[in-house]
């Protein structure tokens, strides 16, 4: 009976106003993992209707899985993988644990002192740091998407490095920070709006976390997906056989192309993929990052 109220006390305790860097790092981490594993088969067919030369390839989330499996095997959904896991580790752990900083500095009593404007703040600070560490990750990920070729993250890193140049895995950095930027700052300000309105006391809820989350990650997806485009094209014109696309440079060149080649919908290709990939994957990701920073700290491993 002791264990069961003891439990209880545990499952509606609030959540800690300021968390301890090493706890939102160690919790972060697992989360990013988490995010970006489960629905990477997703995300590799949205990378694949945003590459040049897709055409009328892929159209649909069902019918492009079916058709990548078929022509290349399930594997091939799986493909990069590896570049996010690594990467993913330590970019989401510094992503959270500037979030949290910024949070305990700026509010006036932690996540209880909410603010918008301290959220949106919190998200983009948080973005422009996390993502000097994801970038490379993220373009040997598309890499590997695309090309079909070697398995390795190794391999693949040297070929970019060798053909393009070391610039090639910060090209699209400036456009990474134009996507993620407004993914992040909608996203924070959504999920702690939501949680304000549905958890006032920020207790530890795994299911309005997961309403939360789903909700900014759907929000941000919709946003910020023209910039996610631009990066797209500009982090594989390395593997496009479109010539013309080969010879990107950076933002405006590319939304250029963009326009003249697909009009304002090519701004838009992959949309439906990205929402179907980020709602769930926020949801995991805001769930696993409260419930492991709840559970860490209750356990005080990071004390």
């Amino acid at each position: 009976m002791s264990t069961d109220i003891h439990m209880e006390e545990l499952e509606y305790e609030e959540l800690p106003k300021y968390t301890p860097l090493p706890i939102s790092m160690a919790a972060g981490a697992i989360a990013g993992i988490m995010e970006h594993t489960i629905m990477y088969p997703v995300d590799a067919i949205k990378t694949r209707m945003q590459v040049a030369g897709s055409g009328n390839l892929y159209r649909g989330v069902i019918s492009s899985i079916s058709a990548v499996s078929a022509a290349e095997g399930a594997s091939a959904l799986w493909r990069g993988m590896l570049s996010m896991i690594v990467g993913a580790g330590p970019a989401h752990a510094l992503h959270f644990a500037v979030y949290e900083a910024t949070i305990s500095m700026l509010a006036k009593d932690g996540h209880a002192g909410y603010h918008p404007a301290v959220s949106a703040t919190a998200g983009l600070l948080a973005d422009v740091t996390s993502n000097a560490i994801m970038n490379p990750f993220d373009v040997i990920k598309q890499h590997m998407q695309v090309n079909g070729g070697s398995n390795s993250l190794i391999r693949t890193a040297t070929q970019i490095a060798r053909t393009e140049g070391f610039g090639a895995f910060y090209v699209s950095y400036p456009t990474t920070l134009l996507m993620s930027v407004p993914f992040s700052v909608v996203n924070f300000t959504v999920y702690d709006t939501v949680s304000q309105f549905c958890n006032p006391q920020r207790r530890h809820d795994p299911l309005i976390h997961c309403l939360a989350g789903g909700a900014s990650g759907a929000a941000a997806a919709a946003v910020s997906t023209p910039f996610d485009v631009i990066k797209t094209l500009l982090q594989t014109r390395g593997v496009t056989e479109v010539e013309e696309a080969r010879q990107l440079k950076g933002i405006r060149d590319t939304a250029s192309y963009i326009w003249r080649t697909q009009g304002w919908q090519g701004f838009f290709r992959g949309v439906r993929p990205r929402i179907v990939a980020n709602m769930p994957s926020t949801a995991i990701c805001w769930t696993v990052y409260e419930m492991a920073k709840y559970y860490i700290s209750l356990s005080g491993i990071a004390n």
